[in-house]
């Protein structure tokens, strides 16, 4: 076994390596990194311990609450949470703090953009490469004759679009911002009004062409209006600097072996 793959411990217990296996497949893993499951899975049990033993130096009983409809908290989940409700007390955004961050990015606090735009969908699962070709083939077919009259896409909509929208010309009328999935809608902003893609556009669903007829941007809304969204952002931004902060200090308190969880 390398070290890579070996027991740790966490102010003496023991997080066996076979326990870190079983974790490590619930982590990401890139082929240029064949040991990042392995070393995020040995920090997320390192630190799950750290909180735990908070838990029972606090004496903390386990309160499970419902997370869901006949689902309650383990009795770990739950001291987790207990000990972060109680470690835990950030500042609370101060109505300046909320002025400064919408000021900061007003152009984040639009009001959803308008699309009207129209499609001919070639339908791909996901990771299924001969529906890619084979689609990939008969949308190009398509897209070249639409170079060559770009006022035939509602009959090429018609005849080929695996979409309902092709019994209105493949017309999808009028969209909001979140409406269509993000590779969509990346093309929807970037379009020029009157256009259609250069292209096919991959998405989960298969190879789209997309003509966008119209788009209006939203407009800047009033601080009023947006003001709890900032604070629920600042909030939530606090909270995670709080929590990085607190499970710094348990790392650099605790007596730690087979992984480093805090820079030196």
């Amino acid at each position: 076994m390398t070290p890579l793959m070996s027991d740790i411990t966490v102010n003496g217990e023991t997080i066996t390596a076979a326990l870190i296996a079983s974790e490590a497949q619930n982590h990401p893993a890139p082929r240029s990194k064949p040991g990042m499951p392995w070393m995020a899975a040995a920090r997320a049990l390192a630190f799950r311990a750290l909180l735990l033993q908070k838990a029972r130096s606090m004496g903390l009983v386990p309160e499970p609450r419902q997370v869901a409809e006949g689902q309650y908290e383990t009795d770990e989940e739950a001291l987790i949470r207990q000990v972060l409700d109680v470690a835990l007390d950030p500042a609370e955004p101060s109505q300046q703090d909320l002025r400064a961050a919408y000021e900061a990015a007003p152009d984040r606090w639009r009001a959803p953009t308008l699309y009207e735009a129209a499609h001919i969908l070639f339908p791909v699962r996901p990771g299924d490469g001969a529906a890619l070709a084979t689609a990939s083939t008969a949308a190009g077919a398509v897209l070249a004759e639409l170079q060559r009259d770009p006022r035939g896409f509602e009959r090429l909509a018609r005849e080929h679009s695996a979409c309902s929208s092709r019994d209105n010309g493949g017309r999808l009328g009028q969209l909001i911002s979140g409406d269509t999935v993000p590779e969509f809608e990346t093309v929807l902003d970037e379009l020029a009004e009157g256009s259609i893609t250069p292209e096919p556009v991959l998405t989960r669903y298969g190879l789209h062409i997309i003509r966008l007829d119209a788009r209006a941007e939203g407009a800047i809304l009033p601080f009023e209006a947006v003001a709890p969204r900032i604070r629920e952002m600042l909030e939530k931004a606090a909270w995670a600097k709080a929590g990085r902060e607190f499970m710094a200090e348990l790392a650099r308190e605790a007596e730690v072996t087979g992984i480093t969880l805090v820079a030196a």
